[in-house]
């Protein structure tokens, strides 16, 4: 697709990747609709981007109905949706908090999906459309100590690759993006700061770079940076060596 014209709803669009990716889109030429919590950063946003914004919660099921609707009586059509909201959770899993369980499922894998069925619709009937979901490395490492985070950006993934094969035909594509760390305050949010000394978070500015072209292209999916996918598919493959080397390097 051409993002010159076209009209982008981008989630967890008030810092982050989200914004960072907010920013990209409109360079490109697309009008963006920012979605988060914080209308504050959404509004200082609209100022960089000359787009507009829905001010919500996304763990809110009525989130998605509304976003679309918006955007569509705002602008008049919906292009392209791309999920980057998302939410981590460090430690065992006997002690993580029920609600905090609860909200890593509605954040990471819910809201994305509820938000691609509310836009399908409208991308299918005007036979052109993209979805990219922001996953992560984790849904395809499987990172202990970050069971319920990697479990629902593994299913985020299984969901890209079945709805990719149902929306085959009709002009909207479905990609995905899987980053490694990237420089953002996700770990700040988190309430655990990254620890790891290999490998190093990457600028946001890299992985946004990469939702555009996906975006562009309908590329299936692609591993930022693209190095990590030796690390994914060494643990598709021999999962024991894998957990040894990354043991060594924790």
């Amino acid at each position: 697709m051409r993002l010159a014209g076209a009209v982008a709803v981008v989630t967890g669009a008030s810092h982050g990747v989200g914004r960072a990716t907010a920013v990209v889109l409109s360079r490109r030429g697309a009008t963006v609709v920012g979605v988060a919590r914080d209308d504050d950063a959404l509004a200082a946003l609209d100022q960089l981007t000359d787009g507009s914004h829905v001010a919500t919660d996304v763990r809110d099921p009525c989130h998605a109905e509304r976003v679309v609707a918006e955007t569509i009586r705002r602008h008049g059509r919906i292009d392209a949706v791309v999920a980057c909201a998302g939410v981590g959770h460090v430690g065992t899993f006997t002690e993580m908090p029920v609600e905090r369980i609860r909200e890593l499922v509605d954040v990471n894998l819910t809201a994305p999906m509820l938000l691609t069925r509310a836009a399908l619709p409208r991308m299918v009937g005007q036979r052109r459309g993209a979805v990219v979901l922001v996953t992560s490395i984790a849904g395809a490492v499987l990172v202990p100590g970050e069971s319920v985070y990697s479990v629902t950006k593994a299913a985020l993934e299984a969901f890209a690759e079945t709805l990719r094969e149902e929306t085959r035909g009709t002009g909207v594509t479905v990609s995905s993006l899987l980053p490694g760390a990237v420089d953002t305050a996700f770990f700040e949010h988190r309430g655990t700061p990254y620890g790891r000394s290999f490998p190093r978070p990457v600028p946001p500015e890299r992985v946004t770079e990469s939702v555009a072209d996906l975006l562009v292209t309908g590329a299936r999916s692609r591993v930022e940076p693209n190095w990590l996918s030796i690390a994914a598919a060494l643990h598709r493959l021999a999962p024991a060596t894998y957990r040894a080397l990354a043991r060594r390097l924790a």
